[in-house]
């Protein structure tokens, strides 16, 4: 895994629920026996063993299912200030929530020109009709919960009214997912729902 997503999670984890619970969940995970008391490094290279480890830890330190956790971070990446990067890129999908749903299958290939090592996976958005959409990730089993997170807060980042439902392996009509796919089922009610937050083409000079 690599060490961006761990880096992510490990802040995630102490913004959230402060330093104190980060160390407990480091310990019980061994990651502060393996790494030492600063954590991951973001440009490292790391176990998926470890990545795994630590979200069961949390997950039995804060006494949370996984996928609520999950969901959680991806609410996270997008909403918090240290997430600001992630979300102009995203953001750049589109003008509206909607276009945004439509450049999903250019992720990938957007992500990996900022990141080339980074694996994400392969996104497949699928009209169902006015509004309905599917959404099919494969190659990262497991991510499908924190984009659930990620759409929920774009969504209102956006100013989009719009309900989503992460439904495993089931691809739904006329959507063509491989057998172990994660599906997402998003409903965009009414895309300009209340105003959302402010967006510019260009970064802010600080």
């Amino acid at each position: 895994m690599h060490g961006l997503v761990n880096r992510a999670l490990q802040l995630f984890l102490c913004d959230s629920f402060g330093g104190a619970t980060w160390h407990d969940i480091a310990q019980k995970s061994g990651v502060a026996q393996q790494l030492g008391p600063d954590g991951f490094e973001a440009m490292q290279m790391y176990d998926d063993a470890l990545t795994d480890a630590v979200i069961n830890a949390a997950t039995e330190r804060l006494r949370r299912p996984r996928d609520c956790l999950l969901e959680d971070l991806g609410t996270y990446l997008v909403s918090h200030e240290r997430g600001e990067p992630i979300r102009r890129l995203l953001r750049f999908g589109g003008v509206s929530f909607t276009d945004f749903l439509y450049s999903l299958d250019d992720l990938q290939g957007r992500g990996h020109l900022a990141v080339p090592e980074l694996a994400l996976p392969e996104l497949t958005i699928d009209e169902q009709g006015p509004g309905q959409f599917t959404l099919t990730c494969r190659g990262c089993p497991g991510v499908g919960h924190v984009l659930v997170g990620i759409l929920r807060a774009l969504a209102d980042d956006y100013g989009a009214l719009a309900v989503l439902e992460h439904r495993g392996g089931d691809s739904g009509k006329g959507c063509t997912s491989a057998p172990g796919a994660e599906v997402i089922a998003i409903e965009v009610h009414d895309p300009a729902f209340h105003a959302g937050r402010r967006f510019d083409l260009a970064a802010e000079a600080r």
